[in-house]
């Protein structure tokens, strides 16, 4: 390739969202911030929502300011979090703002739904997690309502399906995404429109599935008149984060495993089917779409979410402590006072997360932290042993051992967490790249326009261009130690967020 093609992603997070524009001169990838804003839950009488439409005016100024900054973009794609969906009219107007996945709506919604469809059945047909935040749940609990949205309901769409509606208005959900509704059957690669029905859930608004790298059409002509961007395609990469972030995994090794890390920790391996088992259902893996016809075998764990929510309640009090020094803090603070589980169900949406996780040390059974510090390598210390927990089950359900954890997004920065999981799990950690999201949404894009050939060339250019950072496990005797503690924390009869 003898020239340049600049690719925009928009990578939409839980806290923020960024416009990042992707420069391939043929060998490498380069990463420029073109627009950046915040994000976040807006709270209403009826709940808990997404702003969507503040932040497509956010995405349409990001695609102005590309434009103004370095001219068009050969294609532009979409990323977004799973689970939350829009529902539109006939006429493709919003039915209200989507409700956010930490909504109170669907708290023990799923044990209603297990009296119709058993939790085996729902394994069988998706092979996905048991979450109370997964679409499946939050449209029954729209059932159970007897909501008249539903019956008004014309089109379903995630959310970065309905970014894509409102650039091209071609209303299609893509594959990573579909997935993790828990009501799309991977086997038989369509929508599991008979539990839908066992559950009462309409099916007539499932729209069409379309696999990353699929060109969904050009900018409407409104769009095209807002931003002065004018024929520019809109691809779908893999629109759901993680599925982005895996593609960016910089691996040339079959036995890796990745950490997906940032709000949330994904914490799983590449497979080429979907591993549906009575022992994946038992340990509650999931199995969500990949690129390239792969799929993500993986656990979610509530992670910096936890550190994010300690910061939050502290700055409340008055004290605002930037991450960079809460880290200093944790280094310095006593280790493995106390462990807990970071799925607790307690610990899903706290008024107060430091209160929260006191009141779980207490329950069991353990000493308090003492100091912010000591909060957050609570928190980082658990996380490490929560992840050598998940590694470990893969292990055993594949039979396979892994060699070496990768680590990409934003928590790869955390260099503390990194050290704890090289020093937990007794592997080498790489860390890298910070933007694997935003990378691998481009590098989708990247392939659907001929630009790259396959994923294997595409991570090898993710290696050449991007920083990655090795951690060596150190001394395992007290983590070994603190692991039979933790081992003691998961099994003393607290629900899990995903039980």
């Amino acid at each position: 390739m003898s020239h340049t093609v600049d690719l925009l992603a928009f990578d939409l997070g839980a806290e923020s969202g960024r416009a990042i524009l992707g420069r391939y001169d043929g060998d490498r990838l380069h990463l420029t911030e073109v627009h950046r804003f915040t994000n976040g839950p807006v709270r209403a009488p009826d709940g808990l929502h997404w702003d969507v439409r503040r932040l497509f005016e956010e995405v349409k100024r990001g695609l102005a300011l590309c434009r103004q900054h370095y001219g068009p973009p050969a294609s532009i794609g979409v990323d977004t979090w799973g689970v939350d969906f829009a529902l539109l009219d006939r006429q493709g107007t919003l039915l209200g703002d989507p409700f956010h996945y930490r909504d109170s709506r669907t708290e023990r919604v799923m044990e209603e739904a297990f009296k119709r469809v058993p939790r085996e059945e729902i394994f069988e047909r998706t092979g996905i997690q048991f979450m109370q935040i997964n679409t499946l749940y939050q449209l029954f609990s729209m059932v159970l309502a007897s909501s008249p949205v539903l019956e008004r309901a014309h089109t379903f769409l995630t959310i970065p399906d309905l970014f894509n509606y409102w650039l091209t208005g071609r209303a299609v959900c893509e594959f990573t995404n579909a997935t993790t509704t828990q009501f799309y059957d991977p086997r038989a690669g369509t929508w599991a429109t008979p539990l839908l029905e066992k559950l009462g859930i309409p099916t007539h608004f499932l729209p069409e599935v379309v696999q990353p790298g699929t060109p969904l059409g050009d900018l409407l002509p409104s769009v095209g008149d807002e931003t002065g961007l004018d024929r520019v395609p809109v691809v779908a990469p893999a629109c759901h984060d993680t599925g982005s972030a895996v593609a960016a995994v910089p691996t040339s090794q079959s036995d890796y495993a990745y950490i997906s890390s940032g709000t949330w920790s994904l914490v799983g391996v590449e497979i080429q089917e979907p591993l549906i088992t009575s022992e994946s259902l038992a340990y509650n893996f999931t199995n969500e779409g990949g690129v390239g016809g792969t799929f993500r075998f993986l656990k979610n764990v509530q992670a910096l979410w936890l550190v994010q929510e300690c910061r939050r309640a502290w700055a409340r009090q008055g004290d605002t402590l930037p991450y960079d020094r809460l880290a200093r803090m944790a280094e310095a603070a006593p280790p493995f006072v106390a462990l807990i589980d970071p799925d607790d169900q307690s610990l899903l949406a706290p008024p107060d997360m430091p209160a929260a996780i006191e009141t779980f040390c207490r329950g069991a059974g353990q000493h308090l932290p003492q100091g912010r510090g000591a909060f957050v390598r609570c928190v980082l210390e658990s996380l490490a042993l929560k992840y050598r927990w998940v590694l470990e089950r893969i292990e055993e359900m594949r039979r396979r051992p892994i060699s070496v954890v990768h680590v990409v997004g934003g928590g790869c920065r955390n260099r503390l967490l990194c050290q704890f999981t090289a020093d937990a799990t007794g592997l080498p950690v790489l860390a890298g790249p910070v933007e694997a999201t935003a990378a691998g949404n481009i590098i989708v894009q990247a392939l659907a326009l001929g630009h790259l050939s396959s994923l294997e060339e595409s991570r090898s250019l993710v290696r050449r261009s991007f920083e990655v950072t090795t951690y060596e496990p150190r001394e395992r005797g007290p983590w070994d130690e603190a692991y039979g503690r933790f081992l003691t924390v998961l099994g003393r009869g607290f629900r899990t967020a995903d039980s």
